[in-house]
């Protein structure tokens, strides 16, 4: 249990050490964070396959694949649900310099947005101890921490610009950090509450992961022409299968 807390606690602070980092070098953080936003895609990637979809087969029985394929895509379809209720996070940093002066109550959807889409992505974490393998549920979440990292730096800039105080800045920016927290462990408590449901939840937690990664994290890596920003993303992986 100490290795779950100490889980979500890594993933949350990761993304409170990326909104402190944001807030300090705020004028420089754009191309550092696309660097650590490619390397985490492709490590986030492996994850999902290795860590939670594999295992979701794995357990899933006679019905394994109809039970991994379901879990996916409803983890995926459930985000994209979340995502439609607010601003989408890769559209808020696409606009043009004229767009930016972005109205207060329009960022703090912005923030919203970051932090619903921070409780699946913890719950996956806490999911992954499901399993009963602790170096997969380490690799989920190792992933999921590198992707906050700079997830925490940039809402730091559209905050500022909307003219909410520093102050508030960070604190909205660490509570966001604080809700994977509580995934995390919503995700492990559930598992170990009903194990039947295990194989569906890994995929589902597989399928959010996944969605993060196609519908977001990889359009922003390119939104500057993505010099090197692929191989990045496969020096990730293969790291990945290289520990693994």
């Amino acid at each position: 249990m100490m290795m779950v807390w100490l889980t979500a606690i890594g993933v949350g602070g990761a993304t409170m050490v990326g909104a402190v980092l944001g807030f300090v070098f705020r004028h420089t953080v754009q191309k550092i964070g696309n660097m650590v936003l490619s390397f985490a895609s492709g490590v986030m990637l492996a994850a999902a396959v290795l860590g939670l979809i594999l295992p979701a087969l794995d357990h899933g029985g006679a019905h394994s694949t109809l039970v991994a394929v379901a879990g996916i895509l409803t983890g995926a379809v459930g985000l994209k649900w979340m995502h439609r209720l607010i601003p989408h996070l890769s559209r808020m940093l696409g606009t043009s310099p004229s767009e930016q002066n972005l109205h207060m109550d329009r960022v703090l959807l912005f923030t919203a947005a970051i932090a619903i889409h921070n409780l699946p992505e913890g719950i996956a974490a806490g999911v992954g101890f499901g399993t009963g393998s602790t170096a997969d549920a380490l690799m989920i979440a190792g992933g999921i921490a590198l992707q906050n990292l700079p997830e925490g730096m940039v809402i730091i800039a559209p905050m500022l610009e909307a003219g909410i105080p520093p102050g508030r800045t960070l604190w909205l920016a660490l509570a966001t950090g604080a809700v994977e927290i509580v995934g995390t462990l919503l995700g492990y408590f559930t598992v170990q509450a009903a194990s039947a449901i295990l194989p569906f939840a890994l995929a589902f937690a597989g399928g959010t992961m996944l969605y993060v990664i196609s519908d977001e994290m990889i359009p922003e890596i390119h939104t500057d022409g993505g010099q090197g920003a692929s191989f990045t993303l496969l020096l990730g992986f293969c790291l990945m299968l290289v520990i693994r």
